[in-house]
């Protein structure tokens, strides 16, 4: 079976110059209405293409500048302005979407499909734009994905099963989450300095007959997994890297450290 490796580089800032370990990631960040991550400067430093999820333009209107008191704030909001703003368009405020479409910022109002949510439409817009030669290194970031209302939560997760054949990664400022599809064995490679120790794998979607995993301190071992049953919440990284092999899509999550 195939490797699938994952590592949360993008919680660093890049480095100078680009690692050459490899292809590198393509990035793509979403920014939805939640508010922002500490990090969020670093995941925009890594992305090539940058999307508002409506009122995700307010959030960066208000919540950039922030991370640079020092600095004049318009010119904060100058620099962090998006590729586009996409979504139904009915929670950037008036003011926000004037100011990015005076930037030249293309806005698109897609709030005749009302069958899928903001994120979909955004993740959509990014496979249609990335070529089909780099599509498998293409990452996508969303940032505000977790926090607020439970009925979003469930919206975005669904997002990773919807697009399983993209790695997606959901950010908080605590956590992170991204699907692990059960067609591939996985690699996660552990950025000690930014993220754990705990974490969790969760088979959202469908029971698990069959997991198997290294590097954790409680490992899994051909072991099923159900909500009602066994899940693998409150978890904890003990080693560098970490494998998991599963019959069954599962939920990985691992904490997101706090600066010190």
């Amino acid at each position: 079976m195939e490797v699938m490796r994952h590592a949360s580089t993008f919680l660093r800032p890049p480095p100078l110059p680009p690692a050459a370990d490899g292809p590198a990631p393509s990035y793509a960040l979403v920014v939805l209405n939640q508010r922002l991550p500490r990090f969020a400067p670093d995941l925009w430093s890594h992305a090539t293409l940058r999307i508002f999820a409506d009122g995700g333009a307010n959030r960066v209107f208000d919540g950039m500048p922030k991370f640079f008191p020092e600095q004049d704030p318009l010119e904060v909001r100058r620099r962090y302005k998006p590729d586009v703003i996409r979504g139904d368009l009915d929670s950037i405020r008036p003011e926000v979407k004037e100011f990015y479409s005076n930037l030249g910022v293309k806005v698109e109002d897609v709030s005749y499909d009302q069958d899928t949510t903001d994120l979909h439409k955004c993740v959509a817009f990014i496979c249609d734009f990335t070529p089909e030669v780099d599509k498998p290194n293409l990452c996508i970031l969303v940032a505000g994905a977790l926090g607020g209302r439970f009925d979003h939560e469930a919206g975005n997760l669904n997002i990773l099963y919807k697009f399983s054949n993209i790695q997606i990664v959901l950010l908080s400022d605590d956590c992170l989450i991204q699907l692990l599809p059960k067609t591939h064995c996985h690699e996660i490679h552990i950025q000690s300095s930014v993220e754990g120790p705990h974490c969790g794998l969760i088979p959202v979607g469908a029971p698990s007959v069959s997991t198997t995993t290294t590097g954790l301190r409680w490992d899994l071992t051909d072991a099923g997994m159900s909500f009602g049953g066994l899940i693998s919440t409150s978890n904890m990284v003990c080693k560098e890297r970490i494998t998991v092999r599963s019959d069954s899509d599962l939920l990985w999550t691992i904490s997101i450290k706090k600066k010190t």
